[in-house]
């Protein structure tokens, strides 16, 4: 009976250790929308910047110091604020899923939210890159 009640002891610490790492798991995930969140409104912001800046340096006479912008960086930048949100959001559903597929003892492993981030990350670099050797 001591052996007993020993495993279900044991099986309860091991099942709280990997509740808490899936819980590392989803704020890892937060922290990361988070920072793709943060960066999108640098974007925006730098456009809003680059537009001032364009305006004050028109009044004081001096022409042609920047050149003119497209507005891509306003439109990338509000995507990175949307796709951190979204990202959050699926961040949370997994955490969930995974939380009733630990205590159902049923977990399976999915990439799905990796895969996304993934395609994100090439996406939004690629379009960085044509971006800046289309500025210069």
């Amino acid at each position: 009976m001591p052996e007993i009640i020993k495993n279900m002891e044991s099986a309860k610490v091991q099942n709280r250790r990997v509740h808490m790492a899936n819980e590392r798991t989803f704020l890892a995930w937060i922290r990361t929308s988070i920072g793709i969140m943060a960066f999108g409104f640098v974007v925006e912001k730098f456009a809003l910047f680059m537009k001032q800046m364009s305006i004050v340096l028109e009044k004081s006479s001096i022409e042609n110091t920047i050149p003119p912008s497209h507005g891509y960086s306003s439109i990338v930048g509000i995507f990175l604020v949307g796709f951190g949100t979204l990202m959050g959001l699926l961040a949370f559903v997994r955490y969930k899923k995974v939380e009733r597929q630990i205590d159902e003892d049923t977990y399976q492993p999915s990439s799905v939210l990796d895969l996304l981030l993934l395609l994100a990350v090439l996406s939004v670099g690629i379009f960085l890159v044509i971006y800046l050797i289309h500025s210069t």
